[in-house]
């Protein structure tokens, strides 16, 4: 039984409207959208949110997750939470399990022995809002970030909060910019992973790597195929979503955009009997 499913991010067609994303996404044969928080606003603003929830299903669309917010821990944290409660209504009214959000990191001031159970206690506010919506909180750990880089950093994180509602995802190009390693994935119990991001990056050394390098899954270096047979070994189920930044990559027609990431992500899911 097939338990992956492709997904592509906004980010990937990041000079697109939404309204051309759905129609790409679709059109190419992607099960799933993650929507890009900076192009929800200006769609809502013309269709409102039942016209998303009426685009998506007509289309055949599920939703992935909602993507990128951010996860304030650290100095005026509260500020945070409006925007969180916010869109965790849409999420709930156009079927979205997930927002995908990146953490801050604190100050000289602000680090201490007792950091991790401050963050803690703040990512726990932020899990009770969406989980009255029903919803989940993916954590995203980002390259060589100075407070949460990897899955162990994650993962105490999490810890730290204890709370259901609250996951972290991987993306490929951020775990491999961190030199995150097998032992620190395999650590995170198989019910905490929210979400995978698939992307794959040339040769070169990975810390001065930057999004702008990221390439379509299967054209460059990364071992995607053993990554994602990973997954499917402890029962992961969700979506497996293409995101790129490339520069030369926006300058192509949508449909292409969408064929290419769809290749490439199939191409991964297939190798591991998912696709």
């Amino acid at each position: 039984m097939r338990s992956m499913r492709a997904c592509i991010n906004g980010a990937t067609t990041r000079p697109y409207t939404l309204e051309e994303d759905l129609a790409a996404a679709s059109k190419a044969g992607f099960p799933l959208v993650e929507i890009w928080s900076g192009k929800l606003g200006p769609y809502i603003e013309q269709h409102g949110v039942h016209g998303l929830a009426a685009d998506l299903k007509a289309r055949g669309l599920g939703v992935a997750a909602i993507c990128p917010y951010s996860i304030r821990l650290f100095g005026d944290w509260r500020s945070g939470l409006a925007p969180i409660e916010r869109a965790s209504e849409i999420a709930a009214e156009v079927g979205s399990p997930l927002l995908l959000v990146c953490p801050d990191a604190p100050s000289d001031t602000e680090a201490g022995p007792d950091v991790w159970e401050r963050a803690g206690e703040r990512a726990r506010a932020y899990a009770e809002i969406v989980a009255g919506y029903g919803l989940r909180l993916a954590i995203e750990p980002l390259g060589l970030h100075r407070f949460i880089p990897g899955a162990k950093q994650g993962l105490q994180l999490l810890q730290a909060a204890n709370h259901p509602a609250l996951g972290l995802m991987m993306d490929t190009f951020h775990y491999y910019k961190s030199g995150v390693t097998w032992e620190e994935i395999r650590a995170v119990p198989a019910a905490m992973w929210t979400i995978l991001h698939i992307n794959d990056v040339p040769e070169g050394d990975p810390r001065s790597l930057n999004d702008p390098d990221r390439l379509y899954p299967g054209e460059g270096i990364l071992p995607l195929a053993d990554t994602l047979r990973y997954f499917q070994s402890i029962g992961f189920q969700g979506g497996v979503s293409v995101e790129v930044f490339r520069k030369e990559y926006y300058e192509l027609p949508i449909d292409e955009i969408n064929r290419r990431a769809y290749a490439g992500v199939t191409g991964v899911l297939r190798a591991i009997g998912e696709a």
